[in-house]
């Protein structure tokens, strides 16, 4: 793997779809992260985050105020759109059918936690394979560790927060020792990362 500058990386496809698993301080990496997101993104963001201290049900409209894209709780059906950032409802697996719609599960807890990160991750390989980024920040468990190792195995992008950047560095450190991350970044680098495999419209 290059490091984001080599041919290997440059020849890629830009990826269809980000997928980003947080849980403990995920509200605050997530409007630092979101806010570097240009309105003319090109891929679908797709976000399980555990929790947050305002509350699952708030998390759309306080991450709509500081992002230039829409953002919403993904919806059983809807289509996982470019330019939008779907959030995970509270107490629903999420998962991406092959016609990239989304499919709410009430299986058990992965984790001890539903939504999980693992879940949402390993459906998203399935579907999106070499055009999938996988990032996982901040977090108190080891969710998504499975998840990123799926994504990494379907021919993914993977990357993760460096854990001394993070909240609470359970959850980046758990990807990390799976050998499956291909870039560990400070959170403000991640961004930058990210938009530089997504394709991006000029906005007029």
């Amino acid at each position: 793997m290059t490091d984001g500058h080599g041919a290997q990386t440059q020849s890629r496809q830009p990826v269809e779809a980000v997928v980003i698993g947080c849980s403990a301080g995920g509200l605050a990496a997530l409007r630092i992260l979101l806010e570097a997101f240009p309105a003319g993104l090109g891929a679908a963001v797709i976000v399980v985050a555990h929790s947050a201290p305002d509350g699952p049900s708030l998390l759309p409209q306080l991450l709509a105020a500081c992002c230039a894209l829409p953002v919403s709780l993904a919806v059983e059906r809807e289509f996982a759109a470019p330019g939008h950032v779907h959030i995970a409802p509270a107490n629903y697996h999420l998962l991406i059918e092959a016609d990239r719609s989304f499919a709410l599960s009430v299986d058990q807890r992965v984790c001890f936690v539903r939504p999980a990160v693992d879940v949402l991750f390993c459906a998203a390989a399935e579907v999106y394979r070499e055009r999938l980024l996988g990032v996982i920040l901040t977090g108190a468990n080891s969710d998504g560790a499975q998840g990123l190792q799926a994504v990494k195995a379907a021919g993914g992008l993977t990357l993760v927060q460096d854990p001394a950047t993070a909240y609470a560095g359970a959850m980046p450190r758990a990807a990390i020792a799976t050998g499956a991350a291909d870039r560990v970044l400070p959170l403000e680098d991640l961004a930058g990362a990210i938009l530089v495999h997504c394709p991006i419209a000029r906005v007029h």
